[in-house]
Order: C-alpha cells, then structure tokens, then sequence
C-alpha cells in the first residue's frame, strides 16, 4: 500500500501539482529541442564548425537543466524528496553547474558573434574547444564552492528541489552571492551587451539584420533576471515572509531557459535552422553566403 505523503507548507494540492506539471513540460520540451540541436550537430557535417561548438555546449548544459527540473518535477509529483541529503547537495550541484554553464555559454557565442560579423575574424577550433572548455570548468568551480563551505544547497521552498539555500542571508551567503553575481551574472551580461550592440550598428549600417540582436540579452535577463533578484534580496532582507508557492515563480521561470535557448541559438540561427531541417528531412538546404562586401 502506498503512503501519500502530506502536501509541503504553504502548498494546496492543486499549486503542487501544477508546480510539478509546469517542471514537467518544460524539462519534456526543453530536452527535446536541445536534443535535436545536439545530434543534428552529430549528424550534419555542415553543422560541424567552431561557431556551432559554442551554441553546442548551450544545448549540452540546456540538457543538464532539463535532467535537473525532470527530477524536480518526479519529487514534485511524490509531494516530498526522496533521494536524502547527499541527493539535495549533488541536485544543487547539478543544477548550478549546467546553469552557469549554459550562461558562460551564451556570453561566448556573443563574443564570436561579435567577430565573426564586426572584426571578420574566424573562430578556430583550438579556440572555440578552449573556450567551450573553460565555461564548463568555470562554472563546475563556482558550483562546487557550496559543497566546500562557501554558500550553501538546501531544498527549495517546495521541498521537492535544491538549490542555494538564501534563507539564511548570513555573511557566507552574501559574499558568496556577490561573488557568483558578479562573475556568472554582471560579466557574462556586460559581454553580451557590448558585443550584440556593436553587431547591432554593423547590422545597421548594412541594412542585412542576420538576426535579432536583442533576444540574447533579454533572454538572460528575464529568465534569469527574477532568480537573481530574489536571492540579491535575501542578502539584505530576510525573505522568508514571502510565501513559499511565490518563491517557487523565479525557479520555475529559470527553467524555461532551455526551450528559449534552443529558439535563439539554434532554430533562430539560419545555418543551424538549415542543419536541423535537414536531419529531420533529408532536404539539404544551401549554405548561406556571408556577405563580406562591407567591413
């Protein structure tokens, strides 16, 4: 006989299971689409450029959020965690490192994007393996910061997820946080910022606009943007009199990352869109040409 567990504090049933529902979906969607970014990328020798590593390591670390919220939305489903301590800290973990992981991401394909239409320089492999290489490892030591003792993983408010634990807003806490923000959050935005406002006059004085050179950014700051400010507001003020089901919308927002990421980075670009096309089709669609009349 199976034993259903009570429903979390602060939760009705139906605000658990829509919780768990919305996980669900956009883990289900998220996956799928990165899915096919990545074994397109395997499949299409087109694909296979430096460039494409880059929007390569979004999908792989898109994935690793999608994994994360599959297992989030399973607990959200049982009401309660079943995977114990160690579990919370390697969730935590997980979810961080595929988050920053997928930010750093981002900021590297706007700074080849930026050279690529800008200065015309072209990515080599050393390079786009080196950097793709480096965002993975950058984020893995920030992610691993709170299994040593600086920050902390603990459940989210709906005790079904884990994540930093800002409800303490202790010292611990707020220098880590600042440190986490400003180089996982401020730098990578400030780099992409720069970098697609000066494609963006390129684009301009061209009057070829290759892509929407807004997305990128605002994608960071509206998936990312209300997690951040939630957890910069427990640095200063005790959050806990926020209810737990609203504490639970910049979490749940977050984890649209993947599905708007593979829009923008890879069904958005024109090369890559070709790519997938034709995996799924068989169709070969011909290269685009980059205009390089106008420097």
């Amino acid at each position: 006989m199976v034993t259903a567990h009570p429903l979390p504090e602060g939760f009705t049933e139906i605000e658990v299971f829509a919780i768990g529902t919305a996980l669900l979906v956009e883990a289900l969607l998220g996956f799928c689409l990165n899915g096919l970014t990545i074994i397109s990328f395997r499949k299409i020798k087109e694909l296979r450029t430096p460039s494409n590593l880059l929007v390569l390591s979004i999908a792989l670390a898109d994935c690793g959020i999608c994994i994360n919220a599959f297992i989030a939305a399973f607990s959200s489903f049982l009401r309660y965690w079943p995977y114990g301590s160690d579990g919370c800290q390697i969730h935590g973990f997980h979810g961080f490192l595929t988050a920053l992981a997928s930010i750093s991401s981002s900021a590297a394909v706007a700074w080849d994007r930026y050279h690529h239409y800008c200065t015309r320089s072209r990515l080599q492999w050393s390079t786009a393996a080196s950097m793709m290489v480096f965002a993975w490892l950058f984020a893995a030591f920030w992610s691993v910061m709170p299994l040593l003792g600086w920050g902390e993983y603990d459940y989210e408010p709906l005790r079904t997820c884990c994540t930093l634990d800002y409800s303490k807003g202790d010292r611990n806490y707020v220098t880590f946080l600042f440190a986490l923000s400003t180089f996982n959050f401020m730098i990578p935005g400030f780099i992409m910022l720069t970098a697609y406002q000066s494609i963006h006059q390129k684009f301009r004085k061209t009057g070829h606009f290759k892509f929407n050179t807004g997305l990128p950014l605002k994608t960071l700051v509206i998936c990312w943007g209300p997690y951040c400010l939630l957890c910069s507001y427990a640095a200063v003020e005790n959050v806990m009199f926020i209810p737990p089901k609203y504490r639970m919308i910049p979490a749940l927002i977050a984890k649209a990352v993947p599905t708007v990421d593979a829009f923008v980075y890879a069904l958005g670009n024109e090369n890559y869109r070709g790519g997938i096309w034709q995996f799924l089709t068989g169709q070969k669609i011909e290269k685009v040409e980059v205009d390089n009349k106008t420097k």
